[in-house]
């Protein structure tokens, strides 16, 4: 079991807890005498471990609440549902609300428990990669508003978050992969040589996959990555430690934490985008079906890209480093083609919760480990990336 806590101020102020089972959970939970479960329904129904959990929270007599986890679901009325779940169920002040399922079910769970009776304790149990990696990790909650992404939401800390990578074996292959965006991300930041590990796991993993007949590759994928758990294991640990450390720094966002949006406002626009096309009848699945991870992915290209443009009188081999990441990312997985132009991004950009006086705090790459914020009004970046 590995412990990385997350400092303010010289006090622990939240801690994941990596570990081999999920057994170990139980030992988290003994100093808490009211314990309210919310799980994402997908987990209850997919996830192996889940059972496991049901049967250590019955045993503790903890009320249990389904909520059904995706981007139309993760608004305000949801948040409502569960805040009028926990007064139902006698929720007081000294309540823990465990959160149980992927970054959307931590996100309205954590917003939830902030704002209840002016905010009680809450813990999340993360089942995707993505979520053990960065959704579940930091302190951000919030959910999405008018079509744009988590505009409403707080920063407060979890008790903590027990990361168990063995129920990612349940994760269906296309979720992993989402997730694998985010943890290279972290390593983008600050870790170059567990960048080139995770792309070597990752490429090995996408190669076994390839080889497996269609109709056997939901049942492969899950033995797949439990062979692989050994190697996964330290590299969770490695991109959490990435942001945890960045996060112990500046908890509230002013300077270093914006580092951790790399490839993030291109997606987050490329998010509201998707929306609002599915909204208007458009069937074409590269337009309309993309996960947040690959949304990442295709921010981080486009990142690469601007900062090739910002830094390439400054900088060698620019282009190259803007191939690589592509390169990179296609070989984990990941396609990186983004379906919309710049242009078509700008309104959603100006809204972004990053802009600031006119302009947008962009994460942009000198090196893989080494990046820095450039602010850059939108027009500069349509006129940059044009």
């Amino acid at each position: 079991m590995d412990q990385i806590n997350i400092c303010s101020e010289g006090r622990t102020i939240s801690r994941v807890i990596v570990a081999e089972d999920i057994a170990g959970l139980d030992g988290c939970l003994q100093k808490y005498s009211r314990v309210y479960a919310v799980m994402d329904s997908n987990v209850a129904m997919q996830c192996p471990a889940a059972a496991e959990l049901a049967q250590m929270l019955n045993g503790r007599g903890v009320p249990g609440m389904l909520v059904s986890a995706s981007e139309d679901r993760k608004t305000m009325d949801t948040v409502m549902e569960i805040c009028s779940w926990l007064l139902d169920n006698g929720a007081d002040r000294n309540a823990l609300v465990l959160a149980i399922g992927g970054g959307i079910t931590t996100d309205m769970t954590g917003f939830a428990a902030s704002i209840y009776k002016r905010g009680v304790r809450f813990a999340y149990v993360p089942t995707t990669l993505l979520s053990q990696v960065d959704a579940a990790v930091g302190g951000k909650t919030g959910v999405n508003f008018d079509n744009y992404k988590n505009m409403l939401g707080v920063i407060r800390q979890p008790e903590f978050v027990y990361v168990c990578p063995r129920v990612l074996e349940s994760l269906p292959h296309r979720d992993f992969v989402s997730g694998i965006a985010e943890m290279l991300k972290a390593f983008m930041i600050d870790g170059a040589e567990d960048y080139s590990r995770a792309v070597e796991v990752f490429f090995e993993m996408m190669k076994e996959y390839s080889i497996v007949p269609e109709e056997d590759a939901s049942e492969y994928w899950a033995d797949c990555v439990n062979a692989h758990v050994s190697e996964l294991t330290p590299l969770i640990a490695s991109a959490i430690r990435v942001k945890a450390g960045v996060v112990s720094r500046d908890q509230f966002e002013g300077g270093e934490r914006r580092k951790l949006n790399l490839g993030h406002t291109f997606a987050h626009a490329i998010e509201t985008l998707a929306r609002r096309e599915a909204m208007t009848g458009d069937e074409r699945p590269e337009k309309t079906d993309i996960t947040h991870g690959e949304a990442v992915a295709m921010g981080m290209v486009l990142a690469a890209r601007l900062s090739d443009r910002i830094f390439k009188g400054d900088m060698n081999d620019v282009t190259a480093l803007e191939e690589k990441v592509r390169a990179d990312l296609n070989a984990c997985g990941l396609l990186p083609d983004c379906p919309f132009g710049v242009e078509e991004m700008a309104e959603a950009m100006h809204k972004d919760k990053k802009a600031d006086g006119g302009k947008v705090h962009f994460v942009l790459l000198k090196d893989i480990g080494d990046v820095t914020v450039y602010d850059l009004t939108v027009e500069e970046v349509i006129r940059l990336l044009r």
